[in-house]
């Protein structure tokens, strides 16, 4: 057994290496996502105003700030909701990251994680909290302020090139426009008879009845990871 004085020795090694690693890549990517949040703030100022007369009001283009670590758009039916994650992700063994030489250092591999839900916008008005939502991207931060993302449509910063480039308010800017347009183009599909041919009382017992009942873009339907 090592002696007691090793085994503290070894303890505050970590803590000064670890965890500071770790509280400087939760300060990067706190930076970040609240650069996201003015982004995605400019980005529905502007779309509102240049829309302005051209489509109908109902149709909203609305900027929510959800505190420190949330935020959201509404663009017509569909909400998008980015939240930051505030703990700090190592990546599993067997994935890809593993392949790019930027994390031969193994300190480069540990990142904070933002993540873009796409929800439809009666889900919250109507609060229906069965109501499913989509991973439709996310983004990963690191120690050096470097950074990659995955999801739908969003192919231009893959993992192959972490370590190549920080964030800058355009790349901002394409992550997010990327994922509204894929929610805009991503459609609800009737679902399959077999998964709504049941419902229970209490669903029909409340007063917006079947306005109650789960819905999904792809309820009945597996929602895969096809092109991340």
């Amino acid at each position: 057994m090592e002696p007691l004085a090793e085994l503290k020795t070894q303890i505050k090694e970590t803590l000064v290496s670890k965890s500071s690693l770790k509280q400087q890549v939760f300060d990067n990517t706190f930076a970040i996502f609240s650069e996201i949040k003015e982004a995605l703030h400019e980005l529905s100022t502007e779309i509102d105003e240049e829309l302005d007369e051209q489509i109908d009001k109902r149709i909203r283009i609305e900027y929510r700030d959800r505190g420190k670590f949330e935020a959201q758009i509404q663009v017509a039916g569909d909400i998008l909701v980015l939240t930051m994650h505030t703990n700090v992700f190592m990546f599993p063994k067997e994935h890809r990251i593993w392949h790019n030489p930027y994390v031969a250092d193994k300190s480069n591999a540990y990142c904070g994680m933002i993540n873009i839900y796409n929800f439809l916008a009666d889900s919250f008005k109507y609060n229906r909290e069965g109501d499913e939502g989509y991973l439709i991207g996310r983004i990963f931060v690191n120690r050096e302020n470097r950074f990659f993302a995955e999801g739908k449509r969003q192919e231009r910063w893959r993992v192959d090139e972490f370590g190549t480039e920080s964030m800058t308010r355009e790349a901002a800017m394409e992550i997010l426009q990327r994922a509204i347009l894929y929610s805009l183009g991503f459609d609800m599909l009737v679902p399959p008879y077999e998964a709504v041919k049941q419902v229970n009382v209490e669903q029909f017992n409340s007063k917006l009845e079947n306005s109650k009942l789960q819905t999904g873009k792809r309820l009945g339907y597996d929602f895969l990871a096809d092109d991340i």
